[in-house]
């Protein structure tokens, strides 16, 4: 897959099938759209292309949204690299950009700079300046112009939506096993390994912490999870606490990871944590003692659904 980070640097020689969207949380139901996709333009024998946009449009034009995505950029790019997919095309969005009438966004984008032939999208898709135009106005366009449209029914459309929706609620709600089912992959936090306090080393516990420059990232519910990261080639399983260190009065929300049999510096390195499952409630705990005993206690919880899988 080739990844173009604005719709100019695209070269137009490549025929396209297209869809549009935020793809966020790429997941089951995403996969069966890009499926189609994939498979549309391999019988076309033109190129799978997805348009997507960044930062997320209500970012923009909402100015005090608090969105919270499932996937960065970085992440999105690289699930959608193991479907298949031929190009990615991530366009910064802009005020600008949301003025374009509909007929420019047709003419000016999708047919003169990204050369389609064929566009699969949402029954309820909506475009153009004040999102005025509907697919039925997209498949008039398409007489125009020479492309094809294929419509995504209501159904698949409604699978999306309530996935998404459900992803968000059970990592708000801590159900990680629930999201994942529904992602068809582990949720995942990547970050850059920064330097803490030293307590869990004190407690030989020593942790990874873990800084998500994108604030918009979604940070599931707080808790302990059983987690697991590639480093070096290597599958290493840890787990992870997310919350505020209540036992020693902490102030700010961390992310610390505690690798099992793994003693190798990782600061300032970035690293993709795989959330697996989790255990417990962040707590605090009467004594410094006691909680090295419940993470004792952890470690053997976590030890014991890793060697099930």
């Amino acid at each position: 897959m080739i990844t173009i980070k604005s719709i100019s640097k695209f070269d137009k020689a490549h025929a396209t099938v297209i869809t549009i969207g935020t793809f966020d949380g790429v997941h089951i139901g995403h996969k069966k759209i890009l499926e189609r996709l994939i498979n549309s333009a391999k019988l076309l024998e033109i190129e799978s292309t997805v348009l997507t946009f960044f930062p997320h449009p209500r970012m923009v034009l909402q100015q005090d949204s608090n969105i919270k995505l499932l996937n960065t950029i970085e992440e999105k790019e690289m699930i959608l690299n193991q479907l298949g997919l031929d190009f990615l095309i991530i366009h910064p969005f802009s005020k600008e950009f949301s003025r374009l009438s509909a007929i420019e966004f047709v003419r000016d984008i999708l047919v003169n700079k990204l050369n389609t032939k064929k566009i699969i999208i949402g029954y309820d898709h909506r475009f153009g300046r004040n999102r005025n135009a509907d697919i039925n106005d997209l498949k008039n366009f398409g007489t125009t112009f020479d492309f094809n449209v294929e419509e995504i029914t209501a159904q698949e459309i409604d699978d999306v939506s309530v996935s998404s929706t459900k992803i968000r609620k059970a990592l708000a709600d801590g159900n990680v096993a629930k999201a994942n089912s529904y992602l068809g992959y582990n949720y995942m936090l990547t970050g850059v390994v920064t330097r803490g306090k030293g307590l869990g080393r004190q407690l030989n516990f020593p942790t990874a912490n873990i800084y998500i420059e994108e604030d918009y990232k979604l940070i599931p519910k707080n808790g302990v999870y059983v987690v697991k990261a590639n480093i070096d080639n290597n599958t290493v399983f840890g787990m992870m606490n997310i919350g505020f260190n209540p036992t020693v009065n902490g102030k700010e929300k961390t992310i610390e990871v505690h690798f099992f049999d793994f003693n190798e510096n990782l600061y300032d390195k970035k690293i993709q944590v795989d959330i697996i499952e989790r255990i417990r409630d962040e707590e605090k705990f009467n004594s410094v003692n006691d909680l090295k005993i419940q993470l004792t206690k952890d470690q053997e919880t976590a030890t014991s659904i890793i060697s099930k899988l």
